[in-house]
C-alpha cells in the first residue's frame, strides 16, 4: 500500500515564513511605530468627538444673538469660556465652527483629489497628445494663485458650504492630478498592463482597474494633505471676510471676528479658534507623514 506524505517546508522557510508578516500587517506596524502619527489620529478622533458629541453634551443657543451677554469673559456663571461678540457661548460656538470647518474640508479635500486622480491616471495612461494637452491645461491652472482664484469667486458667489467646498475643490485637485500623472506614466508599462492591453482590455478598465488601485498609497497620502490645505483654505477666506454667514460659523470666521477686539484684551476670542485650526491641521500632516512612511517600501522589513 503507498502511503502519501504532505509537502513538508524546508528547515528554516516554515519560520520565515511565519515571521514574514503581511503586506497590510507590515504597513499597520510602520504606521502605528509612527508616534506623530498617532498623535495624529489622536487630535482628530478627539475634534471630532469635541464637534460632534460636543453638542449633546453642552447644549448652548447659537441661533440667536444676544448682545447683552456679548464679550463676557471665561469663568462666567454658565459660560466656560465666555462669549463672542454677538452673545454666543464659546465653547458652543467652537462646535458648531468646528462642524463646518470639518465637513468643507474633508469634502473638499476628498473631491479634489478623487478628480485629480482620475484626471492624472488618465493623462499619464495614455501619454502622447493626450498628456500633452491635459497637462498644459493643469500647467496654466497652476500659473494663477489659488488664493486670487478664491478670492475672486468667492468674491462673486455668496459662500455657502457647498459653494466653498467646490471652488476650494476646483483649485486644490492640481497636486493629486499630477502626482498621479507621474505614477500612471510608471505603472502603463508593466507586464500586468502590457498582458490586460493584449487580450483587449481597453482604457477605462487600465485606468480603474490597474493604475489607480496600484497608485492608491500616492492617492492616500496626498488626500490628507488635501484636507488640512482645505481647512486652511477656509480660514483664509473667513478671514479676509468671504465665510458662510451667521448663524453658521467656523474656525476661520471666529478668529477673524476676534482680531478686531485684539486691543480689548479679550484673548479667547482669538486664542481657541487659532489652537483649533493649528491643532486640526497638524493632526492631517501627522497622519499623512505617517501613512508617507508606512506605504515607503524601503521601510517595510
Amino acid at each position: 500500500m503507498t502511503t502519501t506524505t504532505a509537502p513538508h517546508t524546508a528547515p528554516g522557510h516554515e519560520e520565515a515564513a511565519q515571521a514574514t508578516p503581511s503586506l497590510a500587517r507590515r504597513t499597520l506596524q510602520v504606521f502605528t511605530g509612527n508616534k506623530l502619527a498617532l498623535t495624529g489620529v489622536v487630535l482628530l478622533a478627539l475634534l471630532l468627538a469635541f464637534s460632534y458629541l460636543g453638542p449633546l453634551l453642552y447644549d448652548t443657543e447659537q441661533t440667536h444673538t444676544d448682545l447683552s451677554q456679548a464679550n463676557l469673559s471665561p469663568g462666567t456663571e454658565g459660560h466656560l469660556l465666555g462669549t463672542t461678540d454677538l452673545g454666543y457661548d464659546m465653547v458652543g460656538r467652537l462646535m458648531v465652527a468646528g462642524q463646518t470647518s470639518l465637513e468643507i474640508g474633508l469634502a473638499a479635500g476628498l473631491l479634489a483629489t478623487l478628480f485629480g486622480t482620475v484626471y492624472g491616471a488618465v493623462s499619464g495612461y495614455f501619454g502622447g497628445w493626450v498628456d500633452a494637452a491635459m497637462m498644459r491645461i493643469t500647467d496654466a491652472a497652476l500659473a494663477i494663485p489659488a488664493m486670487f482664484l478664491l478670492v475672486v469667486v468667492a468674491a462673486i458667489i455668496t459662500p455657502s458650504k457647498g459653494v466653498l467646498i467646490l471652488i476650494i475643490a476646483a483649485v486644490a485637485w492640481l497636486s493629486p492630478a499630477r502626482l498621479v500623472r507621474g505614477e500612471a506614466l510608471s505603472l502603463r508599462n508593466r507586464e500586468y498592463v502590457q498582458a490586460m492591453r493584449m487580450m483587449g482590455g481597453g482604457g477605462a478598465r487600465a485606468v480603474f482597474k490597474h493604475i489607480v488601485p496600484n497608485a492608491i498609497g500616492t492617492v492616500i497620502v496626498n488626500c490628507t494633505f488635501q484636507i488640512a490645505d482645505a481647512i486652511l483654505y477656509v480660514s483664509y477666506l473667513a478671514f479676509l471676510g468671504l465665510s458662510i454667514p451667521p448663524p453658521s460659523a467656523d474656525w476661520g470666521s471666529m478668529l477673524s471676528a476676534g482680531i478686531t477686539y485684539t486691543q480689548n484684551g479679550y484673548w479667547w476670542l482669538i486664542f481657541p479658534p487659532g489652537i483649533a485650526i493649528v491643532l486640526v491641521v497638524a493632526a492631517f500632516n501627522f497622519i499623512g507623514d505617517g501613512l508617507r512612511d508606512a506605504f515607503e517600501v524601503r521601510l517595510r522589513k
